[in-house]
């Protein structure tokens, strides 16, 4: 274990130099970040426990505010305010918030046509929904689908992820196209769209199987043609004025 560990390191320090396990949330945050004022009010959706330092915002805007299923909301150190809910039901009256976002939990909505109209609700106008959730047609999504949930504990415990925040997967919102027709349907407008792929997460295991992800991974980032089967959807949604 140890020895594929050192095999594993010195891999990503010779194939992904700089890159580390949060790439993912450090895409979303810059995302963030271009939309963020003194004055925006924000809703962490699918805020958690506060586990991802990517997510920490307080300061840099008016408040952040959050909602989540998991009690733990309420001692989330990077909200203003935490209130257990769903995205099916926000807890906010309309028009009290200018940024919506939600770091990967698009994937584990049963109703995602009920979550993006209480989003577009609770945005004011001109207001922004920010979303970065995994791409239904990457192989990682796939495996997903097949194997139980208590494999995907496995997984991640092995990638440091406890098991209490790894959590059931539908993917019922997980490829541009079905994110287009949520749109359209809640009353948004998706602004901006964009597919990633970069070191391969859930292959960095031993020698074989990192070696079997990085062909992918260069094979989805050598030509735009392949881009449908990146890892990572991050997109950009707006409320009209």
């Amino acid at each position: 274990m140890i020895r594929e560990a050192k095999t594993v390191s010195k891999l990503d320090q010779r194939w992904y130099p700089g890159v580390d396990g949060h790439w993912d949330d450090a895409l979303l945050r810059k995302e963030v970040l271009e939309r963020l004022t003194p004055s925006t009010r924000m809703l962490d959706l699918g805020a958690g426990a506060g586990i991802v330092e990517q997510m920490d915002f307080r300061g840099l805007c008016s408040s952040v505010c959050g909602i989540d299923p998991d009690p733990r909301v309420e001692s989330n150190p990077y909200l203003d305010e935490g209130r257990i809910g769903r995205g099916e039901s926000i807890p906010w009256p309309e028009r009290s918030f200018d940024l919506v976002v939600a770091d990967n939990v698009l994937e584990h909505l049963a109703e995602p046509l009920a979550v993006f109209t209480e989003v577009a609700r609770v945005l004011a106008p001109g207001g922004r929904f920010v979303v970065k959730t995994p791409n239904r047609r990457h192989y990682m999504p796939l495996v997903a689908r097949a194997t139980p949930h208590a494999f995907h504990r496995f997984v991640n415990r092995r990638r440091g992820r406890a098991s209490e925040d790894t959590f059931p997967t539908l993917y019922r919102a997980n490829t541009p196209a079905a994110l287009r027709r949520l749109a359209d349907r809640s009353g948004l407008k998706l602004a901006q769209i964009a597919l990633h792929e970069s070191r391969p997460e859930y292959m960095r295991f031993n020698a074989a199987t990192y070696v079997l992800g990085r062909a992918y991974e260069r094979a989805v980032n050598s030509t735009s043609f392949f881009a449908p089967w990146r890892v990572l959807i991050v997109a950009v949604f707006e409320k009209q004025a």
